[in-house]
């Protein structure tokens, strides 16, 4: 368990986020978008939805930093 431990969401995941999951852009189209290679853009993202899971599952305080 993890509670009250704050897991920081970064800007650059929470946008990947934002444009794959909720936007349901491909991932060639998201990255375009964001201006990195899909290459980048998965490797943000898995570390995103890593973060996300974490906090949902662990009860852990989730942080979005700006930018």
């Amino acid at each position: 368990m993890c509670a009250l431990e704050t897991v920081k969401l970064k800007a650059d995941e929470l946008e990947s986020l934002r444009l794959c999951d909720l936007e349901g852009l491909y991932h060639a189209e998201a990255a375009e978008r964001m201006g990195i290679s899909r290459q980048t853009l998965d490797r943000i993202l898995k570390k995103a939805h890593q973060k996300v899971a974490k906090t949902l599952l662990n009860g852990c305080v989730l942080q979005i930093e700006k930018k």
